[in-house]
């Protein structure tokens, strides 16, 4: 009986340093994210994940920073390839052991996203659909999740501005594509700008979507707002680099 109670005083002080642990490793993270510096903010994620492989936080923001760490990468192609198709495999554990988590779901559609470069033919229409499939799931379980809007709006850009050549290609030779138009890409750009204000990449691609859209005063207004917000990613020096571009030219 007295050993018995012991063990368990035991186990429970193992469980709570355990929690605490992965708890400061998942903080120490997150600062190192918001600094912002992804590649430390990536090795830590991933030293959370050998404390608890299962993490859904750790495995879905290594996935997420693979993704923005290999979108930067571009003079090493096969760095690049790799950091996106490790996030391929982090979205894939994430979403076998979390499927009807919104998180992991927005998460795949993003990787997915990314391995969309390099592929082609059937690959890649499969690829689009499948990307839809999970940003519409991650809004189907959550419909707060800005993240899934803006993957929505991104797809509905790119393939509405498909040709009619290549859109009867896809069809023949792969089945087809699902519609998808230039109104549905503005309004998920909305919904996601309503949800995250501060998210500095959704106004960029928003802007061009106005701009496409013949609406040019909302495309500037949405590039005055970005170079308005504060840097919360690596990326955003870029983004805005690029609005201040568009402001010139268009």
């Amino acid at each position: 009986m007295k050993f018995s109670f012991i063990l368990f005083l035991f186990l429970a002080q193992a469980v709570s340093l355990f929690a605490q642990d992965l708890s400061a490793v998942l903080k120490e993270a997150d600062r190192l994210e918001f600094l912002p510096d992804e590649k430390a903010a990536f090795l830590k994620f991933k030293e959370a994940l050998k404390i608890q492989p299962s993490n859904l936080i750790a495995l879905t923001k290594c996935s997420e920073l693979c993704t923005r760490i290999g979108g930067r990468e571009k003079v090493n192609k096969k760095l690049r390839d790799d950091y996106f198709t490790t996030a391929i495999i982090y979205a894939k554990t994430a979403l076998r052991l979390y499927p009807e988590n919104d998180v992991s779901n927005v998460t795949m559609a993003i990787a997915v996203g990314k391995t969309i470069l390099l592929k082609s033919g059937k690959e890649k229409i499969n690829a689009a659909r499948q990307l839809r499939e999970y940003a519409e799931k991650a809004i189907q379980i959550n419909p707060g999740n800005f993240k899934a809007w803006h993957v929505l709006g991104r797809w509905n850009y790119e393939v509405s501005g498909l040709s009619s050549i290549e859109r009867a290609g896809a069809k023949i030779m792969y089945g087809g594509l699902p519609s998808a138009s230039l109104k549905t890409s503005i309004m998920c750009y909305e919904k996601a700008k309503s949800l995250s204000p501060a998210f500095a990449y959704n106004y960029l691609e928003l802007a061009k979507a106005y701009k496409k859209n013949n609406e040019r005063e909302k495309a500037f207004t949405q590039l005055k707002i970005l170079l308005s917000l504060k840097n919360q990613s690596e990326d955003d020096p870029r983004i805005k680099t690029e609005a201040q571009g568009y402001l010139r030219n268009w």
